[in-house]
């Protein structure tokens, strides 16, 4: 993982051709003591700049609503847009950058290089409940053709037990290997959000108000 700026990669998703992504940390300089529609405006413009470095074009990043649901969007051209009453987004066009905020819930990185197609979703205490993880996979292997058997599945940082009381990165987990992931392409680095303030945004640890770390993955090619 690369620690050196505010945001972080993960090794199994940086070992396949044709995609970029980016887990962004806590900006060490943006006031995100506030109500989450204040932080995530005010964090805006750096987020966007991330999706500008990872090589993508700032109209081109897609952002789901996020509703603590388990829809997930199916994107088949350009979008720059929230997508409205999703907490996922899968896809398979180049040049198109996906993104959902976490601050405590587990991002979850879905990418097929046999396909190209790719995906992201928020899962959280509702979302593992509702297998979103599973209704991603089901809609990747409909609209793309993917085989689960071809996936890498990647687990952001997330809230975890003692600190939590529900182990849901457990859930994703399981709900990958049950939709036929191997469990050699399912990777997690084990980080807790509440134990590292310095790096992360914990919506438990700090009572709601604090800021929106921001996954994005997208297709290079």
């Amino acid at each position: 993982m690369n620690t050196s700026q505010p945001w972080m990669t993960f090794p199994a998703l940086e070992a396949l051709p044709g995609f970029a992504h980016r887990f962004t940390l806590r900006h060490p300089d943006i006031d995100v003591d506030d109500e989450r529609s204040v932080v995530v405006a005010r964090l805006w413009d750096w987020h966007r700049s991330q999706a500008e470095e990872m090589g993508f074009s700032a109209s081109a990043l897609a952002i789901a609503e996020q509703v603590h649901g388990c829809e997930v969007a199916v994107l088949n051209a350009p979008s720059n847009a929230v997508i409205p009453g999703t907490d996922g987004i899968i896809s398979n066009v180049p040049g198109l950058v996906i993104g959902i905020y976490v601050a405590d819930c587990c991002a979850v990185y879905l990418a097929d290089p046999r396909t190209g197609a790719f995906g992201i979703v928020h899962s959280g205490k509702k979302g593992s409940e509702s297998g979103i993880t599973t209704n991603a996979i089901e809609k990747m292997q409909q609209h793309f053709g993917s085989n689960p058997a071809d996936l890498t599945v990647q687990l952001s940082p997330c809230i975890r037990p003692p600190a939590y009381e529900i182990d849901f990165a457990a859930q994703i987990r399981q709900q990958a290997l049950d939709a036929g992931v191997p469990a050699s392409q399912i990777h997690d680095t084990g980080l807790c959000t509440s134990l590292d303030l310095r790096r992360f945004y914990s919506y438990r640890m700090e009572k709601g108000r604090t800021g929106r770390m921001l996954a994005l993955l997208g297709r290079t090619a």
